[in-house]
């Protein structure tokens, strides 16, 4: 078998066989097949596409190219979610613990942000002490004892994606979805979960600008759950907004925290609620997604789901007193208010111009390793549809040196216009793939 043979193959329109997929993947990771015949492969995938089948083949032999987990060894069941990213997207860091606190085991390995949309990680990181780089023992040693693990991809899970991602970066061929699909759903199946949603965001502030692209990707991470023995349901959410109102790392953290509480804003409680009713239900903890709801809700208020997090955050290091006073967080010691100039109706929020604000304050990175400030971000004080007034605040600035809120201030005006005519507000979901 001969790398250039499959290439050609895939270049005319053929379906791969198994074991060409294989032998392509392996060889790869391995070194034997350079990168200007991995370019020319990942051009043919992008330009012909690929069938369901052959992208649960090749999402395998990615997810089998490193480390796995066994994770029915500890549990009877473990569940996963995954979002796509976004603009003020701490889901994760509430949904875990609310979750567990249902009596459903999690087990979720999360990254760190790059460019416009944040990362888990890096929010988490916000409390002192928190540690995200779990070993492998030791990640099965805290679902086994606790039942919820929430850290970063510290094991050599899918080291073909990793190779493969890179070289997609340079070669105008990331944007294929065969590709996209098996990235993402190698590392869940190397991760070893039995169940996992997925949380596919649309939008301007989303990888898939458009509903059609983003119900593509999901119907084929679906079905390669499917072929490949796992429990999956995709839901389809609005990124054209962000989501919650803290943009920014310990901002973020203490939305969840207060979410916990039973205090946080309406859309951030309504799509954790969502969340957290899929994963009950494929996890098999809840039979209907209304009796799913109720326990997600009663997680939420009477204080359970909130103690989940402070011993997630206990075992892996963290100092659990800033969970119990989320005011010792990270601040900024300048705060601007940016206000309306004009009374009116909000017709947008343009979510990556939002997220690309946070990143010049200093909230992200423009390239992987670059530090963060944990302190600095961006409250969105307004929802597309709502009625606002002149002199209203738009948005709060979070910064650390004042020669920042010009440009900051000038951005933000840009992601927001006003209607003098009333405007809809944006669904939540778009829908469930399952």
């Amino acid at each position: 078998m001969r790398a250039v043979d499959i290439i050609e193959k895939k270049r005319d329109g053929r379906v791969l066989s198994q074991s060409e997929i294989r032998f392509f993947i392996e060889g790869y990771t391995r070194g034997d097949i350079p990168d200007y015949q991995a370019s020319a492969w990942a051009m043919a995938v992008l330009l012909q596409g690929m069938t369901p089948e052959e992208t649960t083949e090749l999402t395998l032999a990615m997810a089998d190219s490193g480390d796995t987990l066994d994770l029915s060894s500890v549990v009877d069941i473990a569940v996963d979610k995954h979002s796509s990213g976004g603009v003020g997207d701490k889901t994760s860091i509430a949904v875990v613990p609310m979750v567990r606190a249902c009596g459903l085991p999690v087990g979720k390995m999360s990254g760190r942000g790059l460019g416009f949309s944040g990362g888990t990680l890096d929010k988490l990181e916000s409390i002192p002490g928190f540690r995200t780089n779990l070993s492998k023992d030791e990640f099965l040693a805290q679902l086994g004892s606790l039942g919820m693990v929430l850290t970063g991809q510290s094991l050599d899970l899918a080291p073909a994606d990793g190779k493969l991602y890179g070289l997609r970066d340079v070669t105008a061929t990331v944007q294929s979805i065969p590709l996209i699909a098996s990235s993402i759903m190698s590392k869940k199946i190397a991760a070893g979960a039995q169940a996992i949603v997925l949380d596919v965001k649309t939008g301007n502030g989303a990888f898939m600008q458009t509903l059609e692209e983003a119900r593509e990707l999901a119907k084929l991470m679906v079905s390669i759950g499917e072929l490949s023995g796992r429990d999956v349901v995709a839901l389809l959410s609005d990124m054209n907004q962000p989501l919650g109102i803290e943009v920014g790392n310990a901002l973020e953290m203490k939305e969840a925290i207060l979410t916990l509480r039973g205090e946080g804003p309406e859309d951030f409680v309504e799509h954790c609620l969502e969340v957290s009713s899929q994963l009950l239900v494929i996890g098999k903890r809840a039979d209907t997604l209304e009796g799913a709801r109720e326990m997600a809700e009663k997680a939420m208020t009477d204080g359970s789901g909130l103690e989940f997090l402070r011993k997630l955050v206990q075992a892996q290091g963290g100092d659990v007193s800033y969970v119990d006073h989320p005011e010792k967080l990270p601040e900024a010691p300048i705060k601007a208010v940016v206000e309306a100039g004009k009374s009116g109706y909000i017709e947008a929020v343009h979510a990556r111009t939002v997220g690309e604000t946070a990143v010049l304050l200093g909230a992200g990175r423009q390239k992987k390793g670059d530090p963060i400030d944990q302190a600095v971000g961006i409250s969105v004080m307004v929802k597309v549809g709502q009625k606002v007034e002149a002199g209203e605040p738009l948005f709060v600035i979070h910064a650390r040196h004042a020669e920042d809120l010009a440009d900051a201030e000038k951005s933000l005006r840009s992601a927001v216009s006003i209607s003098s005519r009333p405007v809809e507000t944006l669904p939540l979901f778009y829908g469930l793939i399952d």
